[in-house]
């Protein structure tokens, strides 16, 4: 994805659904979270081992989030992403970004395209929010 393209998301998102949200402040969900939250954005945890993450109700599954989601940020290993980016094509999330290091299927990225997703891999959404608004 293009850096206009990706600045144009991020600008224009409010919601992200962060998927694999650990209450543990060390933890890179953690960090990259508490910084998206500082920059103005609403975060949603989903996570079903927690009851709250950062002062946020978290949720077991992206199906159970009340809300508009404008971007799925994914923290989790590599064999969970398709069923979770199938989760978003059938909840109609605009965006998915998968985490730095984390292994997408081709055809999980040929679903997102067919579902008209855009997905962004292998690149930090905190990092890239912060090179791209300087």
């Amino acid at each position: 994805m293009l850096d206009n393209e990706k600045e144009q998301l991020l600008h224009n998102a409010k919601t992200i659904a962060i998927v694999g949200l650990s209450n543990n402040p060390d933890r890179p969900s953690n960090r990259i979270a508490r910084y998206l939250q500082n920059e103005g954005f609403r975060i949603i945890p989903v996570n079903p081992l927690a009851e709250k993450v950062l002062g946020e109700k978290s949720y077991p599954d992206l199906k159970s989030v009340p809300c508009a989601v404008d971007i799925v940020d994914i923290f989790r290993r590599s064999e969970n992403i398709h069923d979770i980016v199938s989760e978003a094509c059938d909840l109609d999330i605009p965006a998915v970004w998968v985490q730095v290091g984390i292994d997408c299927s081709e055809e999980t990225l040929a679903m997102a395209e067919a579902s008209n997703i855009k997905l962004i891999k292998d690149c930090c959404i905190m990092v890239e929010h912060r090179r791209l608004k300087a």
